[in-house]
Order: C-alpha cells, then sequence, then structure tokens
C-alpha cells in the first residue's frame, strides 16, 4: 500500500483483489474490473491485472502449485508499457 501514491488507487487496488478473490470470477472466467489475463511473449504463465486501467497501474500475478493465485508485483503506471523487460529484471520473483 505503500508504493500506491493516491488513495484512490489503495480503494482500487482493495476491489481489484476482492475480485481476483472472487470464485465466481474465476468459475466463469470474466474479470470484468481487472481483467486478467495472460502475459504472451515469457515461458512462465504470469497473469496481469488492471488496478486502474487509465493511470497504468497493473499486477503481475502466478498460479501456485496449490492452484491459488499468488502476486509476484505491483508495476508502476509508467512502467506498464514494457512488460518483458520488467519481467526480466525481476524474473527472480517469478516461478
Amino acid at each position: 500500500m505503500k508504493i500506491l501514491p493516491t488513495t484512490n488507487l489503495k480503494l482500487a487496488l482493495l476491489e481489484a483483489l476482492a475480485e481476483l478473490e472472487d470464485n465466481d470470477c474465476h468459475k466463469h472466467r470474466s474479470f470484468p474490473g481487472t481483467q486478467l489475463h495472460k502475459v504472451t511473449g515469457v515461458k512462465q504463465a504470469i497473469y496481469r491485472a488492471y488496478i486502474d486501467k487509465i493511470s497504468g497501474w497493473r499486477l503481475h500475478l502466478q498460479y501456485g502449485s496449490d492452484g491459488a493465485l499468488h502476486l509476484k508485483d505491483i508495476i508502476e503506471g509508467q512502467r506498464h508499457d514494457d512488460v518483458l523487460k520488467v519481467i526480466e529484471a525481476k524474473k527472480d520473483r517469478y516461478e
């Protein structure tokens, strides 16, 4: 929560996490707020979700061996376009 600059983004993070924890969203594979989707161009199964699409803040997630979704990184609004560079720079975070 400390790295998010505004209260609105902090609330948006909580809303995004709530949606990602919702079993109905996983059951129907529908994530209207976060638009959870797989990152293409990497070997690992890494997923992105929006905290706030307009500002560019994103979450990077991976499914663990236990089947649970694990938060791997929070990406700043200015760095969201360089997804492959961000993943490569922090590759020790990803399985």
